[in-house]
């Protein structure tokens, strides 16, 4: 089979003028790279670690927000015959010193960084960096002058396709982060998505979710080497929906706390119930479509994605109003993500899809999902027990999320297998769908339901920010604890009684990446929640009123 270097190869011959990449430099400026300049620049670096005299499979480290030259040194690492190893942009100091120790990195490259100088008491003293362009200023070689003073290689390796390419290391919000083997074949399983979706080189991306996650790795990276789409890079969150109107991608994957957030943009310019009325009226619900997506810069996406999370069905349906089908895909970094997907024409708001192909699937009588995957790691690094409980001797992956599927064969997920907490009346309560309920309210962004040994469960609630803005004047207030309570008695009226909400708190805090309550993907880190707020738990369960302002 076909590496990524093996695409490459052929593009960087068949098509070297052609634009690849398009990476902003700051200030609205932009550099475009063309396959022939692109590689010209991989095979200079993948020649310079050549040079470094390290073993053949030594791990390099890839510490660096989305840019083109993220898109390179992965490329030029794998044609020196070494293993990638991403770290997260956001992570703490004592998680990247973890990742590299464990890892055995014996190189960093360091490129586009917030907040770097908190950061890099993480990198063992001793540890060679190599800077790439846009990183903060750091006393190490430059990718600029290294390429500059390198002869590009000759040859173009092509690895086996068994051979380990990348050790993606979790993002730990169960615990300490495993690292993830994949090879080039697992990596590139997902191929047969270029084909199953219609993905053509005149496709058009935008790369903005972390590249150290294997999200945007199935879904960006690996389409765009193998069908030689175009990427284009964000610049920041300040400049976002600009760097969306420059893509115009035709192809856009997203997760749900973003389109949640591209949501609550549009009702802060335009209310719900008004923009609802319009949709209502013929000669005028088109143009008024086409605002919307023009204005968020998804005018020419004909192919649209959530993934990394659950999504409310409300919020599918929003989108939908408009034109616009999201997609859901369902997967985890121990298959590459490939595992279920939905398709244009065969969506059900609620389920993730069916099996990609040549994936497999069963139930355990606990509800549990095993999947068996062509993207199936390796194993854990240096975890031999850890990988033997999670992937089985029948080549199967416990995925630890309990589900149910359709008569159609598309899969839904009813929740996590250890997420499920028991009451202090001995009945277990799966709290992902009534946070989805809690969800489906326009003024909350996020939610967590929690309860563990007490009478009822209760709701944890961050606000949106237009939302948290309103409320600093008492009758905004006081309207909208109104509608929390009526939010609380509708979702409880779908619920048994056990798994009914006593209370709905809603949080002063924000659950960001940055105070260790979210994920770099922002999925929320449960144990982290609930730690942080439990010792008031009890305070709260002796106030009367049903809705709490913490």
């Amino acid at each position: 089979m076909k590496t990524q270097l093996d695409y490459v190869y052929e593009h960087e011959t068949a098509r070297p003028r052609d634009i690849w990449l398009t990476q902003p430099m700051g200030g609205g400026a932009v550099k475009e790279y063309a396959w022939g300049e692109a590689m010209d620049e991989v095979r200079r670096m993948a020649a310079h670690l050549a040079t470094l005299g390290l073993p053949k499979g030594s791990k390099i480290a890839l510490f660096s927000k989305n840019t083109a030259w993220w898109f390179f040194a992965d490329l030029a690492i794998w044609m020196a015959g070494h293993v990638t190893v991403p770290l997260y942009p956001t992570l703490t100091p004592e998680t990247i010193r973890q990742i590299l120790e464990h890892s055995e990195a014996r190189l960093v490259f360091v490129g586009k960084l917030d907040g770097y100088e908190s950061m890099k008491g993480g990198i063992p003293d001793g540890l060679p960096i190599i800077t790439l362009p846009l990183a903060p200023a750091v006393d190490a070689p430059r990718w600029k002058d290294l390429v500059s003073a390198t002869a590009p290689m000759k040859e173009s390796p092509s690895p086996d396709p068994d051979d380990l390419a990348t050790i993606i290391y979790t993002s730990g919000s169960t615990g300490t982060p495993k690292g993830v083997m994949h090879s080039f074949r697992t990596m590139c399983s997902g191929v047969s998505s270029i084909e199953e979706y219609g993905i053509t080189s005149q496709d058009r991306m935008l790369s903005y979710l972390p590249l150290a996650h294997v999200y945007e790795r199935l879904a960006v990276e690996t389409p765009s080497i193998a069908s030689g789409m175009r990427i284009y890079f964000a610049e920041s969150l300040d400049t976002f929906v600009a760097d969306l109107r420059r893509a115009r991608p035709t192809i856009f994957v997203s997760v749900p706390r973003l389109w949640s957030k591209f949501q609550q943009g549009v009702f802060a310019k335009m209310p719900r119930k008004r923009l609802e009325l319009l949709l209502r009226i013929p000669l005028v619900r088109g143009w008024i479509k086409k605002k919307i997506l023009g204005n968020l810069g998804l005018a020419d996406v004909r192919l649209a994605a959530s993934g990394s999370a659950p999504i409310p069905a409300e919020l599918l349906n929003w989108y939908r109003s408009l034109g616009l089908e999201l997609l859901e895909g369902y997967g985890m970094t121990e298959n590459f993500a490939l595992s279920h997907a939905t398709k244009l024409g065969d969506v059900r708001v609620g389920y993730v899809g069916t099996t990609r192909p040549g994936v497999e699937q069963k139930f355990l009588e606990t509800g549990e999902l095993l999947v068996k995957s062509p993207g199936n790691m390796i194993g854990y690094y240096k975890a031999d027990e850890l990988t033997r409980e999670v992937l089985d001797a029948e080549g199967f992956v416990h995925t630890g999320d309990r589900g149910e599927v359709d008569a159609s064969g598309r899969l839904k997920i009813t929740g996590r297998v250890k997420e499920l907490f028991k009451t202090s009346k001995g009945k277990y309560v799966a709290p992902a769908p009534i946070e989805n309920a809690l969800l489906l309210h326009d003024d909350v962004e996020q939610a967590l339901v929690s309860g563990a040994s007490m009478p009822q469960p209760f709701g944890l609630v961050v606000l949106s920010d237009a939302a948290r803005a309103r409320t600093k004047a008492a009758a905004e207030r006081d309207a909208l604890t109104g509608s929390l309570e009526a939010l609380r008695e509708r979702t409880n009226k779908a619920l048994d009684p056990h798994e009914q909400l006593e209370k709905i708190v809603v949080t002063r805090d924000v659950w960001t990446i940055e105070n260790g309550l979210l994920t770099p993907t922002m999925k929320v880190k449960r144990a982290a929640i609930e730690g942080r707020y439990g010792a008031r738990v009890d305070e709260w369960y002796a106030e009367r009123t049903t809705v709490i302002w913490e």
